[in-house]
C-alpha cells in the first residue's frame, strides 16, 4: 500500500504511544539548568576536497576526490568520492564513495546514501532489537510527524519547535561547522538545522530506511529548500559513524537515546567523532519523572524494560565515562534534554 494512502488515525497514534511512551507523572518538577563554562570558539569544520589521479581506464575528464566528511563505517579511513563535492541531496545522490583501503563501495539509493557496514550485501540483513526495528515500520514512520511525537508532550517534552530553540543554544559555538542529527527520524530537526543556514553542512543521520525516505519526501515537497541547502539524508549505525575520528563539530540526538541497543557504545562514538570542544546536546525520555511514586517505580520499570530508559545521574555518569566532560541537563517530568562538550 502507498505511503500516501495511508490516514493517520488519533486512536492508532494513541495506542502506539500507550504501548512505547512512559507515564509521566501528574506533577511537574522544577527545572534544573546547569551552565557551560565558557571557552573560546573552537574550529569550525570545513568540506575540504583533493583531487587524486584518475584510474587508467576511466576516461580524462572522471575525478576521484577524498572528502574530509564521510567515512568507511568499517575501518574509519576518509571514503573517496567520484561526483560533485558539496553536502547537498543532489550532489550526493550523484557520487560513488569507496573505501581506498577495505575496497568497500557507497552509493546513494532511495534516495539516502547507505553507511552502514551491510550496505548492498545481497544474503544478509541484519535485525536489530525491536527498540530499533520498531521505527524501520513503514506506518510508525508515516505517523512520526504526524501526530506520534506531538504525544511526547504528555511526558514533559517542550514540542519540538521548542526543543530546537533550546538545543540551538548550546550550538552556538559550533555555528560555521558539521552537525550531525543522529536518530535523526523523519528529520523534524535536521531540516530545522538546514534551514537556520548556521552550519556549513547538516546530516540527517538514521539506521530506519523508512525513516530517512519520510526525511527525504519532507525535504522535497518543502520550497524553502532547494538544490544547495547543505543537508545530506545518510543512513548509518549510531555505534559505527562513518565520520573519521574528530571531524563533528556537533550531534544533535532527539529523542533517541532509549531506543539504542547500547547507550554506552553511542555516546563513545559520538565522542570519538566530536573535535575538541564539539557539543553533543540530547533528548530523551527518563525511566520515571523525580515525582513518580516510589511505589510504583519497581512496575513502571518493568514494563519499560524492553527500551534503555536512564536516570538522569545514570546519563551524566555514561557521558563522563564515554570522555565527554562540562555536562548539563534540564528535567521536566520525564523528559531531559542533556548536554556535554569533546575536551
Amino acid at each position: 500500500m502507498a505511503m500516501a494512502s495511508l490516514t493517520a488515525s488519533s486512536s492508532s497514534i494513541t495506542l502506539l504511544n500507550k504501548l512505547f511512551l512512559p507515564n509521566p507523572s501528574s506533577s511537574i518538577s522544577h527545572s534544573r539548568l546547569l551552565r557551560f563554562s565558557v571557552r573560546s570558539r573552537f574550529t569550525s569544520a570545513s568540506i575540504r576536497a583533493v583531487a587524486l589521479q584518475s584510474d587508467v581506464n576511466e576516461s580524462p575528464s572522471t575525478v576521484i576526490e577524498e572528502t574530509q566528511v564521510f567515512a568507511c563505517p568499517v575501518c574509519y579511513e576518509p571514503l573517496l568520492r567520484k561526483g560533485p563535492s558539496g553536502i547537498n541531496l543532489q550532489s550526493i545522490y550523484r557520487s560513488g564513495f569507496k573505501c581506498g583501503q577495505c575496497n568497500k563501495t557507497y552509493s546513494s539509493k532511495d534516495e539516502y546514501l547507505d553507511l552502514t557496514v551491510t550496505a548492498d550485501l545481497a544474503n544478509f540483513n541484519e535485525v536489530k532489537p525491536i527498540t530499533t526495528e520498531l521505527f524501520r515500520s513503514p506506518l510508525v514512520s508515516f505517523l512520526y510527524e504526524r501526530g506520534w511525537r506531538d504525544n511526547f508532550k504528555r511526558s514533559g517534552f517542550p514540542g519540538a519547535e521548542e526543543e530546537f530553540k533550546m538545543a540551538e543554544e548550546y550550538f552556538k559555538e559550533a555555528e560555521g561547522g558539521i552537525l550531525v542529527d543522529v536518530s535523526c527520524g523523519s528529520g523534524i530537526f535536521s531540516r530545522k538545522f538546514a534551514k537556520s543556514g548556521k552550519y556549513s553542512g547538516v546530516i540527517a543521520l538514521d539506521y530506519s530506511e523508512n525513516m530517512l525516505r519520510q526525511c527525504n519526501d519532507f525535504i522535497k515537497n518543502d520550497n524553502t529548500f532547494d538544490s544547495s541547502t547543505n543537508i545530506a539524508v545518510v543512513r548509518a549505525d549510531v555505534s559505527r559513524l562513518p565520520f573519521p575520528s574528530g571531524s563533528v563539530d556537533a550531534v544533535h540526538a532527539g529523542a533517541a537515546l532509549h531506543c539504542w541497543p547500547s547507550p554506552t557504545n553511542a555516546i563513545a562514538e559520538i565522542c570519538r567523532v566530536l573535535r575538541s570542544g564539539g557539543v553533543f546536546v540530547g533528548t530523551t525520555f527518563l525511566r520515571y519523572s523525580p515525582t513518580t511514586p516510589w511505589i510504583i517505580k519497581p512496575f513502571q520499570s518493568r514494563i519499560l524494560q524492553n527500551y534503555n530508559y536512564l536516570m538522569q545521574d545514570e546519563i551524566k555518569d555514561v557521558c563522563t565515562a564515554c570522555g565527554l566532560t562540562d555536562y548539563a541537563d534540564i528535567v521536566k517530568d520525564s523528559f531531559i534534554m542533556f548536554t556535554a562538550r569533546k575536551p
